[in-house]
């Protein structure tokens, strides 16, 4: 049987977990796939470091240039995050040829474009599965199995530490700090959690998405990101009366594009969304993601798991390594290409054109004539409401009220809300929620 060597940089969490998923199931692998895996030397920081997973000390050296250069090694394997050295490691292997696999996607979402340039440059593909939401394969499922379609609509629940905290704070009725604190204690958010909480994790793997979707390169700096630290539990608490649950969500999709314009032009972003209690991603809870495709030939699919861990993601991993090996074996190098641009024009629209509908949360002195200058404002911007709602058992010096309002475009409802915010009976910053039906 033909035997693929590959080696890796990164021996910790997801490492490990890779070489103990190889050890446990090669055998089967190798059945499976007709070409046998070995995993040569790991490059890791040091070789004393605690692992979930023991390696064998005569694999592991600290120098990843040995394993990167070593002519046995076929395949190389990134898993040290980061964009520094993770950088260096993915350019110096196809330099010389070699296919990688990371599951970066700090990485990919800030050099993607040079990675992917150098892919066609040295004749050496890269693969990514386990990128973006752990041992769900939504990056095969875009680059192959989706193949023949134009994706018109996505939605990610791509962070499982948001969707952690959003999800006991709904079901307990429990603080935004409260949750946060205990998620830290409990491993499943980062000290500090800003990368999670503020969206930006969330934002790597949306831009990743939508770039594989739509052939065109998306950068960051064309994502609009907002994060989750100004839901509160009477958010929850009205949207649940309402008939929705509220889920950091990544967004992409394709919108009407101005008839002077030629090519895709979509929304990619990332913010908190009421969606009805009746779809299928309002009861996507805990750390579990999941992904919402929809085709215009295969229709709505639905892609579900859990989104990290060393399990999860090893799993992805064992996917890429059977792509890596088979494709090696059988002389097929760039038989599915890393990345293909095919929509060169396609655009990210600004976030201010972006339309939707609206949950507003204010906090008002109770008394008459509020709400007519309230509804004046957003006459004024072209803005409809759809419901008011005051709700009852909140009496005191400033009461909550709640606004659900038709569609409008960001920036008008962003002007209306700084007029609302200035009106003397409202005694905080409006709270700004958008509402996706995802349908």
């Amino acid at each position: 049987m033909q035997q693929i060597t590959f080696g890796m940089i990164g021996g910790g969490t997801v490492g490990s977990g890779v070489f103990h998923a190889l050890d446990r199931n090669g055998d089967l692998l190798a059945a499976r796939l007709g070409v046998r895996v070995r995993l040569a030397r790991i490059a890791v920081k040091a070789l004393d470091e605690p692992r979930p997973y023991p390696i064998p000390a005569a694999l592991l050296t600290t120098d990843w240039t040995a394993v990167v250069h070593d002519p046995q090694v076929q395949v190389v394997i990134e898993l040290v995050g980061g964009t520094s050295i993770a950088r260096k490691v993915v350019l110096a292997a196809l330099e010389l040829g070699k296919p990688v696999i990371t599951a970066n996607k700090a990485l990919l979402s800030a050099h993607g474009g040079e990675l992917f340039a150098a892919t066609r440059k040295h004749g050496a593909n890269l693969y990514y599965e386990a990128s973006v939401a752990g041992g769900i394969p939504i990056i095969k499922a875009l680059r192959e199995g989706f193949v023949g379609n134009r994706i018109t609509a996505l939605y990610g629940i791509v962070n499982g530490t948001c969707n952690y905290i959003l999800t006991r704070m709904q079901q307990e009725g429990a603080d935004f700090a409260e949750v946060l604190a205990d998620a830290q204690k409990q491993g499943y958010a980062e000290t500090p959690p800003d990368l999670d909480i503020d969206g930006c994790d969330a934002a790597h793997k949306t831009g990743l998405l939508a770039s594989l979707a739509h052939g065109f390169w998306v950068e960051p700096k064309r994502i609009y990101v907002e994060g989750i630290r100004h839901v509160s539990k009477l958010d929850l608490q009205f949207a649940r009366q309402l008939g929705y649950t509220i889920k950091l969500l990544g967004i992409v999709k394709t919108l009407a594009a101005p008839k002077a314009k030629a090519g895709a032009r979509i929304q990619v972003s990332v913010y908190p969304t009421l969606i009805p209690k009746a779809h299928v991603l309002a009861s996507v809870n805990g750390i579990f993601n999941a992904v919402f495709v929809r085709g215009d030939v295969v229709g709505d699919t639905l892609f579900y798991g859990r989104g990290a861990g060393k399990d999860a993601t090893a799993s992805a991993v064992l996917s890429d390594i059977a792509d890596a090996a088979l494709d090696l074996a059988h002389g097929t190098h760039g038989r599915v290409p890393a990345f293909v641009p095919h929509e060169r024009r396609g655009t990210v629209a600004p976030m201010d054109e972006v339309v939707s509908r609206y949950y507003v949360r204010l906090s008002v002195v109770d008394r008459p004539g509020v709400f007519a200058k309230v509804a004046s404002i957003l006459s004024g911007a072209g803005i409809g409401i759809s419901s008011i709602i005051q709700p009852e058992g909140h009496e005191g010096e400033t009461v909550p009220v709640i606004l659900m309002l038709h569609d409008a475009p960001n920036a008008a409802l962003q002007k209306a809300l700084a007029k609302i915010a200035k009106l003397p009976a409202v005694k905080a910053p409006p709270v700004m929620i958008r509402v996706e039906s995802c349908v």
